[in-house]
Order: structure tokens, then sequence, then C-alpha cells
């Protein structure tokens, strides 16, 4: 009964491999969130809002407190400038604020222009919208760009750039440089720019960088983030877009039909997690890089080869070398029987459209790599550690 634009998308590797985790009792590595809670402060602040009767629909573009912070927060971190009435929209994490982006500015047939490995609800946002994916690929082991395959990319029909960075799930680090040739085929091309920086404080190597601070581009981006990552509550499920009113107002028209609000206690405790000082909002991703060093250094011991992260949660690794002949799926299968750990391939990031003459196909790439999530307490990421060598 699927509509046929959707069959592809009938679950995601991140249900599948947390239902492994369940059944088998392995540590799940897979799926990325926190197995500790964020700042006790925030929770109390949400609490003390379920109990003054703060339960009620809220504004369907976000309660004015949130909206206030988040405006600040640009201003404060990039220098960009939103008005809080309607320059900023509130919705039920980013995966809406995406979805309801390309429902909003895609006319079917359009082309959306992404990066490969990508986060998979992008190619499902893009089918829910008409819109093809143009796939541009990220090399290991530094996941650059061929600049001539990213021009490539742009054509008459091309609608808009959908950009992850910090990205998931290779942990890239988009540079200046690179953001720069993105920003430039915006303006020539003049198309939109929709922008995934829910990783935006997690970042252990490099500067993360807007690509709306680029000149021509604040006027035609919009910037995604939300408070989940940033304090380890994903499942609050608070997102925010920020941009020119006429794309905020076309997002919230699209998103008042999805969900039209969501969660007012949780919406008032990041809006105080954002009015917090510089160190809390960085506290997370300075002890998140050591968990990165250590479950890295223990993946690398145990002979595989490593693609450290420069953010995020995740680090991708290359399961050739410790268990040849076999791809990233099948590895993946066997992984919780077999050592009690689940990961998830990162095969099935590629492929979600139309290949921009990169090397390769979605079929064939990734074919062994996997993603791993080290946001785990150290004692979690020792224990799996000791769990893979048994792998050999």
């Amino acid at each position: 009964m699927l509509a046929t634009r959707l069959r592809p998308f009938t679950t995601t590797i991140f249900s599948e491999m947390s239902e492994l985790a369940l059944a088998t009792g392995s540590l799940n590595l897979g799926q990325g969130f926190p197995d500790t809670d964020g700042p006790a402060e925030m929770i109390r602040v949400a609490t003390d809002a379920i109990a003054a009767g703060r339960n009620q629909y809220p504004p369907s573009q976000g309660v004015p407190e949130l909206r206030q912070a988040v405006a600040a927060h640009q201003a404060s971190w990039y220098g960009l400038q939103f008005s809080p009435e309607d320059e900023v929209l509130v919705t039920t994490g980013a995966t809406e604020a995406i979805a309801a982006s390309l429902l909003a500015l895609c006319e079917p047939g359009d082309e959306v222009v992404m990066f490969e490995p990508s986060y998979d609800s992008y190619a499902a946002c893009a089918a829910m919208a008409g819109a093809t994916p143009r796939l541009v690929r990220l090399n290991p082991p530094d996941w650059s760009f061929d600049p001539d395959v990213l021009a490539a990319a742009f054509g008459p029909r091309t609608r808009l750039v959908l950009l992850n960075s910090p990205h998931n799930p290779t942990g890239k680090v988009f540079t200046r440089t690179e953001l720069a040739q993105i920003a430039e085929l915006c303006r020539v091309h003049d198309v939109l720019a929709v922008t995934d920086e829910v990783y935006e404080h997690l970042v252990f190597d490099g500067t993360h960088v807007p690509l709306a601070t680029f000149p021509g581009m604040a006027e035609r981006t919009l910037s995604i983030s939300s408070g989940g990552k940033t304090f380890s509550f994903t499942g609050w499920k608070v997102g925010w877009v920020t941009g020119p009113a006429p794309l905020v107002a076309a997002v919230r028209a699209a998103k008042q039909f999805l969900t039209y609000t969501s969660g007012a206690p949780f919406q008032l405790a990041i809006a105080h997690g954002l009015e917090a000082a510089t160190d809390t909002i960085t506290a997370f991703g300075a002890a998140l890089k050591a968990k990165r060093d250590l479950f890295c250094d223990g993946l690398a011991k145990l002979g595989f080869t490593v693609y450290r992260p420069a953010a995020t949660y995740f680090a991708t690794t290359d399961i050739a070398s410790i268990a040849p002949g076999l791809e990233a799926y099948e590895f993946c299968r066997a992984l919780p029987q077999r050592c009690g750990v689940v990961a998830v391939p990162s095969s099935v990031f590629y492929g979600g459209g139309a290949s921009a003459g990169s090397a390769g196909t979605g079929q064939t790439a990734g074919q062994t790599l996997v993603r791993w999530a080290f946001c785990k307490r150290d004692e979690v990421l020792e224990e799996a550690l000791g769990r893979l060598a048994s792998w050999s």
C-alpha cells in the first residue's frame, strides 16, 4: 500500500540495529544517543515548567523564550542577526526541520545537491517532496570532495543544497575553502541552501563555520540545529530553523501540518541551556573528545583502519583489515551474536540518489565501512573494545 516514492524507506538501519541490540543484550554503539543525561539544571527547568502548568499547546512557531534564546545564540556565536518574531522557527527536532524545509521549498522534479555518505533521512525527505538528490561523494581518509564533481552536480533543475556540517556519518567539518566553493555555486546558480548544523558544538578539530556567514548566503540559507545533541537530551526532540523571514514562513507553512507544535516544557529547558555560559554549552564536546580518543585508539589497536572524526558522535572504520572478504552489513549483522556489540554499516548512507560523477556507485560504495557511536560512558566503550577483541 505504500506510495512508490517511499518504498525504499520502509525502515531505518537505526531501528533495525537497536532492535538487534535489545534482542541480543548487546552494547548499542549503532544509534547516536548518549547514555547519560545532560545538565541537571535543565531537567529542573523542564519539571518546574510541567508543575507550573506549561503543558498545553505552545505557539506554533515556538515559545518566545526559546526563539529569543536561539536568536541570541546565533548572534553571539556567529554574528548572524535574526528576529525572534519571524526569522526563528522551533521544530520537533532537526529531522522535522529538514523534512519541512524540503516539503516547503521543493517542487516535484527539482534537484537537491547533497553529499554522500549522507544521513538516511535526507533521501527520504527529498522523496517525500518529489525531489531528486544529486550526490557528491566525500572520499576518505579526509572526506574531501572533488570541486569539479560538486560543480557538475548543479544544473537548471537545482533548487537547493542540503549541507550537513559537522557531518554525520563521517565526523567531517567542512573547511572554509570548501564552504566558499559551495557558497559560490549557490550564488552563481541562484539556489537556496539548507544546512544541518546539529553537531555545531561537538567539534574537536577545526572550527564550525555556518554557510550563512559567507557573502551572499544569509539571504538564501536556512540554518537548522537542535538542543538534543548540544545538551545530551536527544529524546526531547527540540530543534529550530533560522533564516530570512520569507524562507522561515515557507517552512512554517509545511511544519504546521506535520506536528504543529511540540514539547512546551522542553522548549523552556532548552532556552535555559542556550542562555547558559559558553563553558556549559561546550562542556559535553570537551568530554566527548576524550571519548573519541579512547575509542579510536582502542579500535586501531585491534587492527581496524580508523578514520578519526573531527566532530560529532561517530567514528568510521574500514573492516577490510580485520574481516577480509566480509561486507559491512554482514559484519554488523554478525557482530551482536559474536561479540555482543552493535554498530551500523556505512553502506546504508550511500546511494540515495543520482551520482554527480564521483567514482563508484551507491551500490558499491562504503561496503567495508562501519560507523560507531562513541557518545557513551567510558566503561561502556572499554567494555565494547574488550568484546570486539574476540572477533579474531
